[in-house]
Protein backbone atom coordinates (compact mmCIF):
# COMPACT_ATOMS: atom_id res chain seq x y z
CA UNK A 1 0.00 0.00 0.00
CA UNK A 2 1.43 3.18 -0.68
CA UNK A 3 2.15 6.22 0.87
CA UNK A 4 -0.63 8.34 -0.20
CA UNK A 5 -2.83 5.62 0.40
CA UNK A 6 -1.65 5.56 4.30
CA UNK A 7 -2.10 9.24 4.33
CA UNK A 8 -5.36 9.05 3.09
CA UNK A 9 -6.79 6.52 5.57
CA UNK A 10 -4.94 8.87 8.48
CA UNK A 11 -6.83 11.24 7.26
CA UNK A 12 -10.27 9.32 7.69
CA UNK A 13 -9.46 8.32 10.83
CA UNK A 14 -8.29 11.31 12.24
CA UNK A 15 -11.59 12.54 10.63
CA UNK A 16 -13.57 9.70 13.11
CA UNK A 17 -11.16 10.57 15.86
CA UNK A 18 -12.17 14.55 15.73
CA UNK A 19 -15.99 13.79 15.00
CA UNK A 20 -16.02 11.41 17.72
CA UNK A 21 -14.01 13.37 20.50
CA UNK A 22 -15.39 16.78 19.09
CA UNK A 23 -16.41 17.45 22.67
CA UNK A 24 -13.46 17.22 24.14
CA UNK A 25 -11.33 19.48 21.62
CA UNK A 26 -12.75 22.59 22.01
CA UNK A 27 -14.46 21.81 25.83
CA UNK A 28 -14.56 23.88 28.90
CA UNK A 29 -14.42 22.39 32.21
CA UNK A 30 -16.90 22.80 35.07
CA UNK A 31 -17.38 24.96 36.42
CA UNK A 32 -15.51 27.42 34.02
CA UNK A 33 -17.83 27.90 31.21
CA UNK A 34 -17.58 31.18 29.12
CA UNK A 35 -20.79 30.12 27.24
CA UNK A 36 -22.96 30.28 30.99
CA UNK A 37 -24.32 33.67 31.43
CA UNK A 38 -27.12 35.73 33.26
CA UNK A 39 -30.09 36.63 30.97
CA UNK A 40 -29.68 39.81 31.73
CA UNK A 41 -27.26 40.04 29.18
CA UNK A 42 -28.76 38.71 26.54
CA UNK A 43 -29.69 40.62 23.43
CA UNK A 44 -33.47 41.51 22.94
CA UNK A 45 -33.56 39.54 20.35
CA UNK A 46 -31.76 36.38 19.44
CA UNK A 47 -31.61 33.70 16.58
CA UNK A 48 -30.37 29.99 16.91
CA UNK A 49 -30.90 26.80 15.52
CA UNK A 50 -32.58 24.74 18.89
CA UNK A 51 -33.86 26.69 21.89
CA UNK A 52 -34.03 24.20 24.70
CA UNK A 53 -36.33 24.96 27.75
CA UNK A 54 -34.71 24.24 30.69
CA UNK A 55 -31.51 23.43 31.58
CA UNK A 56 -32.21 20.52 33.92
CA UNK A 57 -31.18 16.83 33.66
CA UNK A 58 -32.33 16.21 30.23
CA UNK A 59 -31.83 19.59 28.86
CA UNK A 60 -27.79 19.64 29.41
CA UNK A 61 -27.32 16.17 28.05
CA UNK A 62 -29.67 17.18 25.27
CA UNK A 63 -27.88 20.56 24.48
CA UNK A 64 -24.05 19.16 24.70
CA UNK A 65 -24.72 16.60 21.93
CA UNK A 66 -26.75 19.09 20.00
CA UNK A 67 -24.11 21.57 19.70
CA UNK A 68 -21.63 19.57 17.64
CA UNK A 69 -24.11 20.26 14.81
CA UNK A 70 -25.94 23.21 15.38
CA UNK A 71 -26.15 26.89 17.23
CA UNK A 72 -27.92 25.95 20.80
CA UNK A 73 -29.51 28.61 22.58
CA UNK A 74 -30.70 26.71 26.62
CA UNK A 75 -32.67 28.60 28.80
CA UNK A 76 -32.41 27.89 32.15
CA UNK A 77 -35.05 29.72 35.02
CA UNK A 78 -32.87 28.73 37.72
CA UNK A 79 -29.29 29.60 38.26
CA UNK A 80 -26.07 28.23 38.56
CA UNK A 81 -25.03 25.09 41.18
CA UNK A 82 -21.23 25.68 41.19
CA UNK A 83 -20.61 27.72 43.99
CA UNK A 84 -23.34 26.53 46.77
CA UNK A 85 -22.03 24.49 49.38
CA UNK A 86 -25.78 23.09 49.79
CA UNK A 87 -25.81 21.54 46.82
CA UNK A 88 -22.04 20.85 45.96
CA UNK A 89 -21.27 18.37 49.29
CA UNK A 90 -23.20 15.78 50.82
CA UNK A 91 -23.39 17.00 54.43
CA UNK A 92 -25.58 19.59 52.66
CA UNK A 93 -27.72 17.42 51.07
CA UNK A 94 -30.76 18.91 53.19
CA UNK A 95 -30.22 21.89 53.55
CA UNK A 96 -31.05 22.81 49.63
CA UNK A 97 -34.17 20.97 50.05
CA UNK A 98 -35.34 22.75 53.03
CA UNK A 99 -34.27 26.35 51.36
CA UNK A 100 -37.14 28.45 51.18
CA UNK A 101 -35.72 31.54 49.81
CA UNK A 102 -36.72 32.99 46.65
CA UNK A 103 -33.36 32.61 44.93
CA UNK A 104 -33.67 28.74 46.29
CA UNK A 105 -32.66 25.67 44.00
CA UNK A 106 -35.20 24.17 45.42
CA UNK A 107 -38.97 25.34 44.30
CA UNK A 108 -41.70 23.37 47.17
CA UNK A 109 -45.03 22.70 46.35
CA UNK A 110 -47.44 20.89 48.17
CA UNK A 111 -49.86 18.67 45.97
CA UNK A 112 -53.75 18.60 45.98
CA UNK A 113 -52.98 14.93 47.93
CA UNK A 114 -51.61 16.80 50.85
CA UNK A 115 -47.96 15.39 50.07
CA UNK A 116 -44.74 18.01 50.61
CA UNK A 117 -42.85 18.34 47.25
CA UNK A 118 -40.34 19.91 45.41
CA UNK A 119 -39.09 20.65 42.03
CA UNK A 120 -35.73 22.25 40.81
CA UNK A 121 -34.40 25.60 39.67
CA UNK A 122 -31.20 25.17 38.98
CA UNK A 123 -29.03 24.06 36.23
CA UNK A 124 -28.84 20.95 36.56
CA UNK A 125 -31.76 20.58 37.53
CA UNK A 126 -33.00 17.14 40.00
CA UNK A 127 -29.39 16.20 39.70
CA UNK A 128 -28.36 18.88 42.24
CA UNK A 129 -30.85 18.56 44.42
CA UNK A 130 -31.39 14.22 44.80
CA UNK A 131 -29.68 11.75 46.50
CA UNK A 132 -27.40 10.92 43.88
CA UNK A 133 -28.10 7.35 43.26
CA UNK A 134 -27.70 6.49 39.95
CA UNK A 135 -28.92 3.00 38.02
CA UNK A 136 -29.67 2.42 34.51
CA UNK A 137 -33.92 1.64 33.74
CA UNK A 138 -34.90 -2.40 33.27
CA UNK A 139 -34.07 -3.85 29.22
CA UNK A 140 -38.04 -4.46 29.82
CA UNK A 141 -38.33 -0.95 30.24
CA UNK A 142 -36.28 0.11 27.43
CA UNK A 143 -37.74 -2.17 25.47
CA UNK A 144 -41.57 -1.02 25.86
CA UNK A 145 -39.76 2.75 25.28
CA UNK A 146 -39.05 1.59 21.92
CA UNK A 147 -35.34 2.51 22.45
CA UNK A 148 -33.04 1.32 20.36
CA UNK A 149 -30.69 -0.96 22.78
CA UNK A 150 -27.29 -0.32 21.34
CA UNK A 151 -27.52 3.40 21.74
CA UNK A 152 -29.06 3.62 25.25
CA UNK A 153 -25.99 1.72 26.15
CA UNK A 154 -23.84 3.87 24.71
CA UNK A 155 -25.76 7.06 25.76
CA UNK A 156 -25.28 5.68 29.73
CA UNK A 157 -22.00 4.98 29.10
CA UNK A 158 -21.20 8.86 27.57
CA UNK A 159 -23.01 9.65 30.86
CA UNK A 160 -21.09 8.12 33.24
CA UNK A 161 -17.53 9.15 31.92
CA UNK A 162 -18.34 12.00 33.49
CA UNK A 163 -19.99 12.35 36.53
CA UNK A 164 -20.88 8.86 38.01
CA UNK A 165 -18.80 7.17 40.63
CA UNK A 166 -18.36 3.98 42.62
CA UNK A 167 -19.57 4.93 46.41
CA UNK A 168 -17.76 4.30 49.08
CA UNK A 169 -18.27 1.21 51.77
CA UNK A 170 -20.43 2.20 54.63
CA UNK A 171 -20.96 0.12 57.54
CA UNK A 172 -24.89 1.16 57.37
CA UNK A 173 -25.03 0.00 53.83
CA UNK A 174 -23.54 -2.89 54.75
CA UNK A 175 -26.10 -3.64 57.39
CA UNK A 176 -28.65 -2.44 54.91
CA UNK A 177 -27.81 -4.93 52.22
CA UNK A 178 -26.93 -7.61 54.81
CA UNK A 179 -30.31 -7.06 56.10
CA UNK A 180 -32.19 -7.34 52.61
CA UNK A 181 -30.41 -10.66 52.51
CA UNK A 182 -31.48 -12.17 55.35
CA UNK A 183 -35.21 -10.85 54.51
CA UNK A 184 -34.92 -12.77 51.89
CA UNK A 185 -34.41 -10.48 49.24
CA UNK A 186 -31.31 -12.64 47.57
CA UNK A 187 -29.35 -12.98 45.35
CA UNK A 188 -26.43 -9.80 46.32
CA UNK A 189 -25.42 -8.83 42.55
CA UNK A 190 -22.59 -6.65 43.60
CA UNK A 191 -21.96 -3.21 42.20
CA UNK A 192 -23.80 -2.69 39.05
CA UNK A 193 -25.60 -0.36 37.23
CA UNK A 194 -28.09 -2.50 35.96
CA UNK A 195 -31.29 -3.45 36.65
CA UNK A 196 -31.35 -6.64 38.41
CA UNK A 197 -33.75 -7.84 41.03
CA UNK A 198 -33.10 -8.20 44.75
CA UNK A 199 -29.83 -6.82 45.64
CA UNK A 200 -27.17 -4.50 44.82
CA UNK A 201 -25.20 -1.45 45.27
CA UNK A 202 -25.83 1.43 42.80
CA UNK A 203 -23.48 4.19 41.74
CA UNK A 204 -23.38 7.57 42.80
CA UNK A 205 -23.25 11.31 41.28
CA UNK A 206 -20.87 12.27 44.65
CA UNK A 207 -17.44 11.61 43.98
CA UNK A 208 -14.93 9.96 46.58
CA UNK A 209 -14.90 13.12 48.42
CA UNK A 210 -18.42 13.56 48.63
CA UNK A 211 -18.32 16.03 46.28
CA UNK A 212 -21.59 16.19 44.05
CA UNK A 213 -21.40 16.25 39.82
CA UNK A 214 -25.09 16.96 38.10
CA UNK A 215 -25.91 16.76 34.74
CA UNK A 216 -24.41 20.51 34.21
CA UNK A 217 -20.92 18.51 34.25
CA UNK A 218 -22.41 17.32 31.45
CA UNK A 219 -21.94 20.50 29.18
CA UNK A 220 -18.13 19.89 29.28
CA UNK A 221 -19.01 17.81 26.38
CA UNK A 222 -20.39 21.20 24.54
CA UNK A 223 -19.26 23.09 22.06
CA UNK A 224 -18.71 26.33 23.61
CA UNK A 225 -18.22 27.48 20.01
CA UNK A 226 -21.92 27.10 18.95
CA UNK A 227 -23.89 26.96 22.50
CA UNK A 228 -25.49 29.61 25.05
CA UNK A 229 -26.56 28.94 28.24
CA UNK A 230 -28.53 31.98 29.68
CA UNK A 231 -29.31 31.79 33.40
CA UNK A 232 -32.31 33.19 35.56
CA UNK A 233 -34.45 32.85 31.73
CA UNK A 234 -37.96 32.24 32.49
CA UNK A 235 -39.79 31.29 29.36
CA UNK A 236 -43.51 32.63 29.27
CA UNK A 237 -44.51 31.33 26.36
CA UNK A 238 -43.95 29.68 23.24
CA UNK A 239 -44.50 31.25 19.66
CA UNK A 240 -46.69 29.62 17.14
CA UNK A 241 -47.29 30.76 13.10
CA UNK A 242 -49.00 29.01 10.22
CA UNK A 243 -47.24 28.20 7.07
CA UNK A 244 -48.53 28.37 3.72
CA UNK A 245 -51.86 29.09 4.82
CA UNK A 246 -52.36 25.54 6.26
CA UNK A 247 -53.95 24.86 10.05
CA UNK A 248 -51.10 23.03 11.21
CA UNK A 249 -49.65 25.38 13.54
CA UNK A 250 -45.51 25.83 14.18
CA UNK A 251 -43.37 26.76 16.51
CA UNK A 252 -41.08 29.56 16.02
CA UNK A 253 -39.52 31.27 18.72
CA UNK A 254 -39.82 31.59 22.83
CA UNK A 255 -40.27 34.85 24.92
CA UNK A 256 -38.52 35.06 28.28
CA UNK A 257 -38.01 37.43 30.76
CA UNK A 258 -34.33 37.80 32.68
CA UNK A 259 -34.04 38.70 36.74
CA UNK A 260 -34.35 42.41 35.73
CA UNK A 261 -38.14 42.02 34.73
CA UNK A 262 -36.76 42.80 30.76
CA UNK A 263 -38.23 40.47 28.29
CA UNK A 264 -36.46 38.80 25.36
CA UNK A 265 -37.24 37.01 22.04
CA UNK A 266 -35.57 33.93 20.81
CA UNK A 267 -36.38 32.89 17.47
CA UNK A 268 -35.29 29.64 15.49
CA UNK A 269 -33.03 30.47 12.33
CA UNK A 270 -34.41 30.44 9.14
CA UNK A 271 -32.51 27.63 7.08
CA UNK A 272 -35.14 25.83 4.40
CA UNK A 273 -32.35 22.59 4.27
CA UNK A 274 -32.19 22.00 8.18
CA UNK A 275 -35.13 21.25 10.66
CA UNK A 276 -34.75 24.05 13.51
CA UNK A 277 -36.89 23.13 16.36
CA UNK A 278 -37.91 24.35 19.96
CA UNK A 279 -37.17 21.73 22.58
CA UNK A 280 -39.24 21.90 25.86
CA UNK A 281 -36.91 20.04 28.69
CA UNK A 282 -38.23 21.88 31.67
CA UNK A 283 -39.46 18.73 33.33
CA UNK A 284 -42.88 16.66 34.72
CA UNK A 285 -44.22 20.51 35.93
CA UNK A 286 -42.65 22.87 33.93
CA UNK A 287 -43.30 21.32 30.24
CA UNK A 288 -47.25 20.51 30.66
CA UNK A 289 -46.99 24.17 32.18
CA UNK A 290 -45.72 26.01 29.46
CA UNK A 291 -47.20 23.69 26.72
CA UNK A 292 -50.50 25.20 28.37
CA UNK A 293 -49.52 29.19 28.94
CA UNK A 294 -48.34 28.86 24.84
CA UNK A 295 -51.98 27.52 23.78
CA UNK A 296 -51.71 23.70 23.70
CA UNK A 297 -53.76 22.19 26.58
CA UNK A 298 -57.76 21.41 27.28
CA UNK A 299 -59.08 23.90 25.36
CA UNK A 300 -62.00 24.61 28.35
CA UNK A 301 -58.96 24.98 30.94
CA UNK A 302 -57.10 27.35 28.70
CA UNK A 303 -59.89 29.98 27.97
CA UNK A 304 -60.79 30.12 31.57
CA UNK A 305 -57.51 31.82 32.07
CA UNK A 306 -57.43 33.74 29.06
CA UNK A 307 -55.42 31.98 26.82
CA UNK A 308 -55.73 31.82 23.37
CA UNK A 309 -55.96 28.14 22.31
CA UNK A 310 -53.11 27.49 19.55
CA UNK A 311 -54.37 23.49 19.91
CA UNK A 312 -56.98 21.57 21.98
CA UNK A 313 -54.96 18.99 23.28
CA UNK A 314 -56.81 17.60 26.18
CA UNK A 315 -53.93 14.95 27.32
CA UNK A 316 -51.50 17.94 28.34
CA UNK A 317 -51.13 17.70 31.95
CA UNK A 318 -52.54 14.06 32.09
CA UNK A 319 -51.47 11.01 33.42
CA UNK A 320 -49.19 12.80 36.17
CA UNK A 321 -47.62 10.27 38.75
CA UNK A 322 -45.95 10.15 41.66
CA UNK A 323 -44.28 7.33 43.20
CA UNK A 324 -44.88 6.71 46.95
CA UNK A 325 -42.29 6.32 49.26
CA UNK A 326 -43.05 5.22 53.10
CA UNK A 327 -40.03 5.58 55.95
CA UNK A 328 -38.87 4.12 59.07
CA UNK A 329 -36.75 6.84 61.09
CA UNK A 330 -34.62 4.85 63.35
CA UNK A 331 -32.64 6.38 65.70
CA UNK A 332 -28.90 4.65 66.18
CA UNK A 333 -27.13 3.95 69.82
CA UNK A 334 -23.50 4.61 67.74
CA UNK A 335 -22.61 7.22 65.35
CA UNK A 336 -23.39 6.69 61.85
CA UNK A 337 -21.60 8.03 58.82
CA UNK A 338 -23.00 10.05 56.17
CA UNK A 339 -24.70 8.49 53.44
CA UNK A 340 -27.07 8.50 50.60
CA UNK A 341 -28.70 6.00 48.84
CA UNK A 342 -26.51 2.95 47.63
CA UNK A 343 -27.99 -0.46 48.84
CA UNK A 344 -31.11 -1.11 47.22
CA UNK A 345 -33.20 -4.04 47.06
CA UNK A 346 -35.64 -4.61 44.07
CA UNK A 347 -37.73 -6.83 44.97
CA UNK A 348 -40.03 -8.77 42.78
CA UNK A 349 -43.51 -7.56 44.13
CA UNK A 350 -43.03 -3.93 42.89
CA UNK A 351 -40.79 -2.56 45.27
CA UNK A 352 -37.39 -0.28 46.16
CA UNK A 353 -36.03 -0.88 49.49
CA UNK A 354 -33.19 1.80 50.06
CA UNK A 355 -31.71 4.13 53.07
CA UNK A 356 -30.04 6.61 53.55
CA UNK A 357 -28.11 7.53 57.26
CA UNK A 358 -26.43 10.59 58.86
CA UNK A 359 -27.69 14.22 59.98
CA UNK A 360 -29.36 14.69 56.62
CA UNK A 361 -32.65 14.29 57.37
CA UNK A 362 -33.80 17.83 58.07
CA UNK A 363 -35.76 18.23 55.11
CA UNK A 364 -38.09 15.16 56.15
CA UNK A 365 -39.06 16.63 59.18
CA UNK A 366 -38.87 20.48 58.89
CA UNK A 367 -42.32 21.26 59.70
CA UNK A 368 -42.24 18.68 62.77
CA UNK A 369 -40.63 20.19 65.86
CA UNK A 370 -42.43 23.21 65.17
CA UNK A 371 -45.66 21.16 64.93
CA UNK A 372 -44.92 19.11 67.72
CA UNK A 373 -44.01 22.42 70.10
CA UNK A 374 -47.78 23.42 70.52
CA UNK A 375 -49.04 19.94 71.76
CA UNK A 376 -50.41 16.92 71.05
CA UNK A 377 -51.34 16.31 67.45
CA UNK A 378 -54.53 15.42 66.79
CA UNK A 379 -56.03 12.32 64.65
CA UNK A 380 -59.02 11.49 62.86
CA UNK A 381 -61.18 8.54 63.62
CA UNK A 382 -64.17 7.16 61.08
CA UNK A 383 -66.82 9.79 62.62
CA UNK A 384 -63.88 12.58 62.57
CA UNK A 385 -63.80 12.68 66.07
CA UNK A 386 -60.45 13.99 67.13
CA UNK A 387 -58.18 12.40 69.66
CA UNK A 388 -54.83 12.56 70.58
CA UNK A 389 -51.61 10.51 69.87
CA UNK A 390 -50.23 8.43 72.47
CA UNK A 391 -48.02 10.91 74.95
CA UNK A 392 -44.68 8.45 74.48
CA UNK A 393 -44.84 8.56 71.29
CA UNK A 394 -45.30 12.36 71.28
CA UNK A 395 -42.40 12.82 73.25
CA UNK A 396 -39.94 10.18 71.39
CA UNK A 397 -40.70 11.76 67.99
CA UNK A 398 -40.01 15.76 69.72
CA UNK A 399 -36.92 14.47 71.02
CA UNK A 400 -35.95 13.05 67.42
CA UNK A 401 -37.60 16.08 65.31
CA UNK A 402 -35.36 18.43 67.84
CA UNK A 403 -32.32 16.27 67.88
CA UNK A 404 -32.84 16.43 63.57
CA UNK A 405 -33.16 20.47 63.52
CA UNK A 406 -30.21 20.36 65.57
CA UNK A 407 -28.06 18.19 63.63
CA UNK A 408 -27.44 16.22 66.41
CA UNK A 409 -29.70 13.40 65.22
CA UNK A 410 -27.59 9.74 65.10
CA UNK A 411 -30.19 6.97 62.77
CA UNK A 412 -31.02 6.94 59.77
CA UNK A 413 -33.61 6.36 57.07
CA UNK A 414 -35.05 2.99 55.62
CA UNK A 415 -37.50 3.24 53.02
CA UNK A 416 -39.71 1.86 50.06
CA UNK A 417 -40.58 3.20 47.06
CA UNK A 418 -43.50 2.10 45.12
CA UNK A 419 -42.47 0.75 41.44
CA UNK A 420 -44.58 2.18 38.70
CA UNK A 421 -47.12 3.51 40.13
CA UNK A 422 -50.42 2.78 38.55
CA UNK A 423 -52.50 5.43 40.28
CA UNK A 424 -52.29 8.71 38.25
CA UNK A 425 -54.10 11.77 38.33
CA UNK A 426 -53.31 15.28 36.80
CA UNK A 427 -52.30 19.44 36.81
CA UNK A 428 -54.16 22.75 36.37
CA UNK A 429 -53.04 25.98 36.04
CA UNK A 430 -53.96 28.40 39.21
CA UNK A 431 -52.82 31.20 36.90
CA UNK A 432 -50.72 32.22 33.94
CA UNK A 433 -47.54 33.34 36.19
CA UNK A 434 -44.75 30.81 35.11
CA UNK A 435 -43.04 31.30 38.03
CA UNK A 436 -45.96 30.21 40.35
CA UNK A 437 -46.95 26.82 41.46
CA UNK A 438 -49.35 24.77 39.68
CA UNK A 439 -52.56 22.61 41.45
CA UNK A 440 -51.05 19.21 40.95
CA UNK A 441 -53.09 16.12 41.94
CA UNK A 442 -51.08 12.41 42.09
CA UNK A 443 -54.05 10.23 43.50
CA UNK A 444 -51.71 8.28 45.82
CA UNK A 445 -52.71 4.85 46.11
CA UNK A 446 -56.13 5.36 43.94
CA UNK A 447 -55.22 2.09 42.37
CA UNK A 448 -55.42 -1.09 45.00
CA UNK A 449 -52.14 -2.43 43.78
CA UNK A 450 -50.30 0.42 44.75
CA UNK A 451 -51.21 -0.06 48.04
CA UNK A 452 -50.51 -3.60 48.27
CA UNK A 453 -47.13 -3.08 46.92
CA UNK A 454 -46.70 -0.43 49.57
CA UNK A 455 -47.58 -2.80 52.45
CA UNK A 456 -45.42 -5.35 51.08
CA UNK A 457 -42.79 -2.86 50.85
CA UNK A 458 -43.45 -1.90 54.85
CA UNK A 459 -42.70 -5.69 55.79
CA UNK A 460 -39.60 -5.84 54.45
CA UNK A 461 -38.58 -2.79 56.07
CA UNK A 462 -39.45 -4.31 59.21
CA UNK A 463 -38.15 -7.57 58.52
CA UNK A 464 -34.29 -5.63 57.76
CA UNK A 465 -35.02 -3.33 60.95
CA UNK A 466 -35.28 -6.95 62.93
CA UNK A 467 -32.59 -8.75 61.02
CA UNK A 468 -29.39 -9.83 63.00
CA UNK A 469 -26.74 -7.06 60.71
CA UNK A 470 -28.86 -4.22 61.62
CA UNK A 471 -29.03 -4.77 65.35
CA UNK A 472 -26.12 -2.55 66.86
CA UNK A 473 -27.21 0.48 64.60
CA UNK A 474 -30.75 0.15 66.36
CA UNK A 475 -31.84 0.68 70.46
CA UNK A 476 -32.85 -3.01 71.82
CA UNK A 477 -35.79 -1.45 73.61
CA UNK A 478 -37.63 0.75 70.73
CA UNK A 479 -39.95 -1.66 69.09
CA UNK A 480 -40.91 -1.75 65.61
CA UNK A 481 -44.09 -0.88 67.07
CA UNK A 482 -42.75 2.34 68.74
CA UNK A 483 -41.02 3.26 65.30
CA UNK A 484 -44.39 3.14 63.58
CA UNK A 485 -46.20 5.32 65.91
CA UNK A 486 -43.36 7.78 66.33
CA UNK A 487 -43.97 8.20 62.55
CA UNK A 488 -47.45 8.46 62.86
CA UNK A 489 -47.31 11.46 64.79
CA UNK A 490 -44.96 13.28 62.98
CA UNK A 491 -45.64 15.69 60.32
CA UNK A 492 -44.53 14.16 57.14
CA UNK A 493 -47.36 15.92 55.10
CA UNK A 494 -50.47 17.63 55.33
CA UNK A 495 -53.12 14.82 55.24
CA UNK A 496 -55.19 13.63 58.14
CA UNK A 497 -54.38 10.90 60.70
CA UNK A 498 -56.37 8.10 61.49
CA UNK A 499 -56.16 5.40 64.58
CA UNK A 500 -55.40 2.31 62.72
CA UNK A 501 -52.78 3.64 60.78
CA UNK A 502 -50.58 2.69 63.72
CA UNK A 503 -51.90 -1.21 63.47
CA UNK A 504 -52.48 -1.19 60.08
CA UNK A 505 -50.12 -0.79 56.98
CA UNK A 506 -52.50 0.15 54.89
CA UNK A 507 -53.64 2.77 57.01
CA UNK A 508 -50.12 3.83 57.58
CA UNK A 509 -49.08 4.10 53.60
CA UNK A 510 -52.00 6.03 52.93
CA UNK A 511 -51.56 8.28 56.00
CA UNK A 512 -47.59 8.87 56.12
CA UNK A 513 -46.92 8.85 52.06
CA UNK A 514 -44.37 11.20 51.34
CA UNK A 515 -42.80 11.36 47.94
CA UNK A 516 -39.28 10.74 46.93
CA UNK A 517 -39.28 13.26 43.99
CA UNK A 518 -39.40 10.87 40.96
CA UNK A 519 -42.93 12.39 39.52
CA UNK A 520 -43.47 11.85 36.03
CA UNK A 521 -45.82 12.28 33.42
CA UNK A 522 -48.22 15.13 31.82
CA UNK A 523 -46.73 15.27 28.04
CA UNK A 524 -46.55 11.08 28.26
CA UNK A 525 -45.65 9.55 24.88
CA UNK A 526 -48.54 7.95 22.43
CA UNK A 527 -50.25 10.98 24.09
CA UNK A 528 -48.91 14.34 23.54
CA UNK A 529 -45.81 13.08 22.25
CA UNK A 530 -45.20 10.38 19.32
CA UNK A 531 -42.31 8.17 19.70
CA UNK A 532 -39.93 10.70 18.57
CA UNK A 533 -40.93 12.82 20.97
CA UNK A 534 -42.20 15.50 18.77
CA UNK A 535 -45.34 17.55 19.72
CA UNK A 536 -48.57 16.27 18.02
CA UNK A 537 -50.41 18.41 16.26
CA UNK A 538 -47.59 20.70 16.09
CA UNK A 539 -44.46 21.69 13.90
CA UNK A 540 -40.76 22.46 15.09
CA UNK A 541 -41.52 21.75 18.92
CA UNK A 542 -40.76 18.14 20.91
CA UNK A 543 -40.93 17.49 24.51
CA UNK A 544 -38.11 15.29 25.93
CA UNK A 545 -38.01 15.18 29.64
CA UNK A 546 -39.45 13.10 32.22
CA UNK A 547 -42.76 14.45 31.76
CA UNK A 548 -42.76 12.12 28.60
CA UNK A 549 -42.96 8.43 30.85
CA UNK A 550 -45.50 6.65 31.63
CA UNK A 551 -43.78 5.40 34.73
CA UNK A 552 -40.45 5.63 36.53
CA UNK A 553 -37.64 4.04 35.02
CA UNK A 554 -35.71 2.01 37.27
CA UNK A 555 -35.22 2.67 41.22
CA UNK A 556 -34.06 6.44 40.52
CA UNK A 557 -34.87 8.10 37.71
CA UNK A 558 -32.16 10.30 36.87
CA UNK A 559 -29.58 8.08 34.98
CA UNK A 560 -32.50 7.32 32.60
CA UNK A 561 -33.50 10.79 32.19
CA UNK A 562 -29.76 12.21 31.37
CA UNK A 563 -29.30 9.22 28.95
CA UNK A 564 -32.17 10.29 27.12
CA UNK A 565 -31.05 13.49 26.59
CA UNK A 566 -27.83 12.25 24.97
CA UNK A 567 -29.76 9.34 23.28
CA UNK A 568 -32.15 12.01 21.59
CA UNK A 569 -29.61 14.53 21.15
CA UNK A 570 -28.02 12.23 18.96
CA UNK A 571 -31.18 11.19 16.66
CA UNK A 572 -31.92 14.33 16.38
CA UNK A 573 -28.08 15.42 15.23
CA UNK A 574 -28.29 12.62 12.73
CA UNK A 575 -32.24 13.52 11.14
CA UNK A 576 -30.65 17.27 10.99
CA UNK A 577 -27.90 16.08 8.64
CA UNK A 578 -29.72 13.66 6.55
CA UNK A 579 -32.02 16.19 5.71
CA UNK A 580 -29.30 18.50 4.96
CA UNK A 581 -27.73 16.38 2.57
CA UNK A 582 -31.16 15.60 0.57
Amino acid sequence: MGSRQYSFIGAILAGILMFHFHGFVHSEKAPNYTFVQDATSAPKIVYYDYIIIGGGTSGCSLAATLSQNARVLVLERGGSPYGNPNITNIENFSDTLSDTSPTSPTQQFTSEDGVYNARARVLGGGTALNGGFYSHASTRYVKEAGWDETLVNKSYEWVEKLVVFKPPKVDYQVAVRDGLLEAGVLPYNGFTYDHLYETKIGGTIFDKNGHRHTAADLLEYADPRRITVYLHATVHKILFRYNNGTARPQAYGVVFKDASGVFHKAYLMKNSKTLNEIILSAGAIGSPQLLMLSGIGPSDHLQAHGIKVVLDQPLVGQGMADNPMNILAIPSPIPVEVSLIQTVGITRFGNYIEAFSGQSLSFLFSSSAQKLSRGPRLFVNKTDQPFTVPTKAMAEAAEITNAIANKSFKGAVILEKVTGPLSTGYLELRNTNPNDNLAVTFNYFKEPEDLIRCVLGMRTIIEVVNAYPFSKFRYSNMTVQALIDMMVSLQLNKRPRHPSAAFSLEQFCIDTVMTIWHFHGGCQVDKVVDRDYKVLGVDALRVIDGSTFLRSPGTNPQATVMMLGRYMGEKVSHERCSHGRK
